[in-house]
Order: structure tokens, then sequence, then C-alpha cells
């Protein structure tokens, strides 16, 4: 099995915490509150990175660009 999908999971994960905690953390006022947003986002984008290196992604076509820039 791919473990890249494990990877994605753990990456929603610690956006979702870290997403959470911005309220708690009071504009970044508060520490630990902070220190929980920032490293869950640190986590979020480390674990999405070996999810790009993992999980094969696919190339957009010539209809797809033509479509995003219209």
């Amino acid at each position: 099995m791919n473990p890249g999908y494990a990877y994605l999971a753990i990456a929603i994960a610690a956006e979702v915490i870290a997403t959470s905690a911005l309220r708690a953390s009071d504009g970044f006022t508060r520490t630990g509150p902070s220190l929980v947003v920032a490293g869950g986002y640190a986590v979020a984008f480390y674990f999405l990175s070996l999810v790009l290196k993992t999980v094969p992604v696919g190339w957009p076509t010539p209809y797809g660009r033509a479509w995003a820039s219209s």
C-alpha cells in the first residue's frame, strides 16, 4: 500500500488541529496555543511535501489550462 495516503491523513489532521488552535491563540498573544498553531502547520506542510513525493499527481491537459485561464 502507498504510504502517501497515510501522510495525507496526518497532514489533514495537523492542519485541522492548527486551525482550531488559531482562536485559542488570541491573535498570537498566548504562547501555548501559538506554538500549537506554528507546530501544526509545520507538520502539515512537511507531510504534504511527502504526499507530493509519493502520490502520483497528474499533469494538467491543454483543455484544463484553457478552462482555468478563462
